[in-house]
């Protein structure tokens, strides 16, 4: 998991060694008797695809800067190894009820895996979102995963409706700015909650106006079967997979309709696929103030770290008073609320959070929570915005079933803010996000049940604010018996690879490169 108006927005948008071998080792080929699947494998929920879309052959080439959607900079450079970015476009069917009617253009990346090595075949990521641009992601973060360039080549992907792949863009960056400068904050009563529901509506009309015909088909299952048709493309029996947070979901999803063709799949940082909406926003309203209590009891009661009074008093006075920042700019309460919110996604950003939390409590000044909430956002320095909020709104709410309204969050209100006092409000208040979108979802809980796959590592941490930790527990529980293997980090964060911890980091190349999966329930350290 985004922001475009408000409140409302940027809480959607929060809707971004030592183990050892044990059940499902394997070689990287199908189990025997459990596995067996064929490339050309139908669809078991739609019609057969043609061959012009099961046999392209793709077109690898140089890769372009990215795109203002993507988030724009420079093309990417090659590796340290000398290995370059290739980059292509997968064609896959609008509407798979009609696989012979009108394409869209997947935009793809990849890097070669180290030159000698025993290649297993390619790894796909998803680092999340939904609405993350895997295009412009993978090569900034490649060298966190350059060991599993030892088995794969390494490919990610802008899904449908992002960055590259016919992105959603709903409103310019002028008019993004201006909702966020007018912007009056959380609601304190009905009438400022209808107020806030017909901003969200508008909002939706606009998106509707510039991508209606697109929003159908932004489905996390339209992506699943985007990415089986990619793994066959790739030309692999099985699709090797690496998801983070929204990909999580994604990979379940796909996992749930492909069971035999599952293959070496990582799942980090997880979403919980029980709850409702409603359940779900609460569970991130519990992970977040976690999050907050661990931050201020690891800056230790000095002088110098807020406390979560002042904290709380900081967003309230905003609501009336803005804070001047860079240029003609202000910090607004929700601004704020993002920048804060923002910092609490890693333990590395904690010192951020203090030196930006103190020059708003001390100096009157908001450059550095604004700055922290931009870059959330996907502003660049142009005034440019990625895609990313707008993407994510169009996946959820293709997504989910629910529609809560005004009424809804009045009832909830007092449990949210039970849960955090600080930041209750602000996901209680985001539950409206979907109001007036033209395309509702079947269902609030993805359908991830996966017999017969083979076993999927879980990466759960305990200290994770936007996927806490017993969303993993459940998903687990939800693949079905065998399937989800979860191992536990004992750590803070989104995402346990990404911490660096080497007991996980053991666990995961062992588990894709080797095929030797921890054993259900062990924990790092």
């Amino acid at each position: 998991m985004r922001r475009v108006v408000g409140v409302v927005a940027v809480v959607g948008s929060v809707l971004l060694a030592g183990c050892t071998a044990g059940p499902g080792a394997d070689d990287g080929g199908p189990i025997p008797g459990v596995n067996q699947p064929s490339p050309a494998q139908q669809d078991p929920e739609g019609p057969e695809l043609p061959d012009a879309l099961t046999r392209q052959v793709l077109a690898w080439d140089d890769c372009p800067a990215p795109t203002a959607a993507q988030g724009a900079g420079p093309a990417p450079g090659a590796l340290a190894d000398g290995a370059p970015w290739e980059c292509a476009e997968l064609t896959v069917p609008l509407d798979y009820a009609a696989p012979d009617g009108e394409t869209l253009g997947i935009a793809l990346i990849r890097v070669a895996a180290v030159e000698g090595a025993e290649r297993i075949g390619s790894l796909v990521f998803n680092f999340g979102g939904p609405g993350g641009s895997g295009v412009a992601t993978l090569p900034r973060v490649a060298g966190a995963y350059d060991t599993l360039r030892q088995g794969f080549d390494l490919v990610s992907f802008d899904p449908r409706g992002v960055g590259a792949s016919s992105p959603v863009v709903c409103r310019d960056g002028a008019g993004i700015d201006a909702a966020e400068q007018a912007d009056p904050g959380v609601p304190r009563d009905r009438r400022e909650g209808e107020e806030l529901a017909t901003r969200v509506r508008e909002l939706a009309a606009d998106c509707e106006a510039a991508a209606g015909a697109l929003l159908p088909h932004l489905r996390t299952v339209d992506a699943a079967r985007d990415l089986d048709l990619l793994r066959q493309v790739l030309g692999d029996s099985q699709l090797h997979y690496y998801g983070v947070s929204y990909g999580t979901k994604l990979g379940a999803v796909y996992a749930h309709l492909y069971p035999g063709r599952v293959g070496r799949t990582v799942l980090d940082a997880v979403v919980d696929p029980t709850r409702d909406v409603m359940r779900r926003a609460l569970l991130q309203t519990e992970g977040f103030q976690l999050a907050l209590g661990n931050y201020l009891a690891a800056c230790g009661p000095t002088g110098h770290c807020p406390s979560q009074e002042e904290i709380a008093a900081l967003l309230d006075r905003l609501r009336e008073q803005p804070l001047p920042a860079a240029g003609q700019r202000r910090l607004t309460q929700s601004l704020a609320f993002t920048g804060v919110i923002s910092a609490l996604y890693a333990e590395g950003s904690w010192p951020f959070l203090t030196r930006a939390l103190r020059q708003a409590l001390d100096e009157g000044n908001g450059e550095l929570l604004l700055a922290a909430a931009e870059q959330y956002n996907g502003r660049g320095g142009d005034g440019a915005y990625r895609n990313l909020h707008a993407a994510n709104r169009a996946v959820n709410c293709a997504d989910f079933a629910s529609r809560p309204t005004v009424g809804d969050v009045l009832g909830h209100l007092a449990e949210f803010e039970e849960a955090s006092p600080v930041f209750g409000p602000y996901f209680a208040w985001g539950l409206l996000s979907c109001a007036g979108w033209p395309v509702t979802g079947e269902r609030d809980q993805p359908q991830v049940r996966a017999e017969g796959a083979r076993p999927i590592l879980l990466l759960a941490t305990t200290g994770d604010p936007a996927t806490p930790y017993a969303g993993a527990e459940r998903m687990r529980e939800a693949l079905g018996p065998g399937v989800g293997v979860l191992l536990t980090y004992e750590g803070e964060g989104h995402g346990a690879y990404g911490s660096g911890d080497a007991c996980v980091s053991a666990a995961v190349h062992a588990h894709l490169l080797a095929g030797a999966t921890p054993q259900d329930g062990a924990g790092c350290p």
